[in-house]
């Protein structure tokens, strides 16, 4: 009986070592996980900050591209508008000039003109 007894007692002190060795297994890597989700989200918070700050970044230089550009039509739009302008009163007085130096031609091309839009007008 009293190997029976020493062998309960070995077993008992065996089992009480290993699962000392596994809680402490256990805690270590329930340490573990938890630095590894510290790391995790660090990661992910740095990650999503330089992201938002990229994004922030790309659009304010697409504001300003587009800023640029609407400036940019606007001005050729003005330079665009002043050309007409200048042509339509170049024309203006070169017809002016033309009546003035040739009236009779001037009347004549008008009723030539005249009938030729008549003539297509009635087909």
């Amino acid at each position: 009986m009293s190997t029976t007894n020493a062998e309960s007692g070995m077993r008992d002190w065996t089992d009480k070592a290993t699962r000392e060795r596994l809680e402490k297994d256990v805690a270590a890597v329930k340490s573990d996980i938890a630095a590894l989700t510290d790391q995790i989200t660090d990661a992910l918070n740095t990650f999503a900050n330089s992201t938002g700050r990229q994004a922030r970044r790309g659009y304010r230089q697409a504001r300003e591209n587009m800023d640029t550009a609407i400036d940019d039509m606007s001005e050729r739009g003005s330079a665009m508008m002043e050309a007409a302008q200048d042509a339509y009163g170049s024309i203006e007085e070169t017809l002016e000039d033309a009546i003035r130096q040739r009236p009779l031609a001037t009347v004549g091309l008008a009723l030539g003109i005249g009938f030729l839009i008549g003539a297509a007008w009635r087909r």
